[in-house]
């Protein structure tokens, strides 16, 4: 009788490990899509903060930026963490903090100074989120998790879940803050509710990191194997990523929104869906020219950042809003590509003991890109928004000149 149930137990054990393998990732990547909504609900609301709490450009900008502050030094710090403590402890550590600030954001219309700590601490728990959830999405992805064809397209997923969450925030946020009573601060709820969904998800996804995983001699000698290509191939694509949406979020729609009349939040909401939903259909495109060489996807993401910031100078010039908004399409697709080339990059560049470690540094150096709105308000006061706008459009340029010069074209395309 005993034998009897031996083949049963072999048979099914294959099936049970076998059958819930896809669904680890897509439980992980809602904090990567909560992450993303954080970032950029805030970004449609800026309008409302002028409007409302009397804040000038320059204060809204800054608290825009002030984010980058509090994520890049989560970024660095997230990596070696997650590497230590596991990743599922380290991102839903950032998820709660990302949770926090938002509380603190829902008191900026009662206590506008909690307006600086909200935004401090929502680049906090973006950085740690992006650090570890990155790389527990591509570790569950594939074996023995999941069945992602390549480590690239295994690392590209935690962008998809990035923009869907960039996409859907703005949105969410403008919508109710034009028409919903209270909207500095209903504006912020449904993040709170994303929040409370990807913990739930998350937490019934596997940890992909060993409990105290043994500090073997081999993480020491690997780590500058990938330092000269990380800086030649990917620090100079890396704040294209968001520099573009980040103008698009902060810049164009206050330069073409004389002719909303009443309007200027939805639009500045559609312009926050628009930017990172047009990163996510052209991830197609991203596959097929990373199979061709992985350069393509760089150059291909900046000729179409270059071509968005010019076509958006056109519309600053002429207050164009359907101009802009255009121009906010091309920058999205360019920063899809963008990232696409960074995460595929650095999937391929890192041994797994220094995956979470140079994916932070990835992250660490496309946010600065954030920065790039504050830098045109401090210039706005000695050039017109639309040279400033073309002379970024020509650093693209010459980015891509860097990338494609003789010592940087070794990149092989993904086998």
């Amino acid at each position: 009788m005993p034998l009897s149930h031996t083949p049963t137990a072999q048979v099914a054990a294959p099936a049970a490990t076998v059958a819930p393998a896809p669904r680890h990732w897509l439980r992980a990547g809602g904090l990567m899509a909560a992450s993303g909504w954080s970032a950029n609900q805030y970004s449609s609301l800026l309008g409302a903060y002028r409007a409302h709490l009397g804040l000038t450009a320059a204060t809204t900008t800054a608290l825009f930026a002030v984010y980058i502050l509090g994520l890049i030094p989560a970024l660095l710090a997230g990596g070696p963490l997650a590497d230590r403590l596991g990743r599922r402890r380290v991102a839903l550590a950032g998820l709660g903090v990302s949770a926090l600030a938002t509380c603190l954001l829902m008191t900026g219309p009662a206590v506008p100074a909690l307006l600086w700590p909200g935004r401090f601490l929502t680049g906090v728990g973006a950085g740690t989120l992006l650090t570890a959830g990155s790389v527990w999405i591509k570790e569950l992805s594939a074996a023995p998790y999941g069945t992602a064809p390549t480590p690239g397209a295994a690392a590209r997923r935690s962008g998809l879940f990035l923009s869907a969450g960039f996409a859907t925030g703005g949105l969410a946020a403008s919508l109710i803050a034009q028409w919903a009573p209270h909207p500095m601060v209903l504006a912020y709820v449904p993040h709170l509710a994303l929040s409370a969904a990807a913990a739930l998800s998350a937490a019934r996804a596997p940890e992909t990191v060993p409990a105290r995983a043994p500090h073997t001699g081999a993480a020491g000698p690997a780590a500058p194997v990938h330092r000269v290509p990380f800086r030649r191939l990917v620090v100079p694509v890396a704040p294209w990523v968001f520099a573009g949406p980040a103008l698009a979020f902060a810049v164009l729609p206050g330069l073409v929104d004389a002719r909303l009349h009443g309007w200027q939040t939805v639009y500045a909401g559609v312009v926050t869906a628009v930017t990172p939903g047009a990163g996510l259909l052209v991830a197609p495109l991203a596959r097929r020219l990373t199979a061709r060489h992985r350069l393509a996807t760089a150059a291909a993401g900046l000729l179409v950042t270059a071509a968005g910031l010019l076509l958006g100078a056109l519309a600053a010039a002429h207050a164009q809003p359907a101009a802009a908004l255009l121009a906010a399409a091309l920058l999205g697709a360019g920063y899809g590509l963008c990232v696409a080339y960074g995460l595929t990059e650095v999937a391929a560049l890192a041994p797994p003991h220094h995956l979470a470690g140079l994916t932070a540094r990835f992250w660490a150096v496309s946010y600065l890109g954030f920065l790039t709105p504050y830098g045109v308000t401090v210039l706005s006061g000695a050039f017109a928004p639309p040279a400033i706008l073309t002379g970024v459009a020509v650093l693209a340029l010459l980015t891509l000149a860097v990338l494609l010069r003789p010592g940087a074209r070794h990149s092989a395309p993904l086998s």
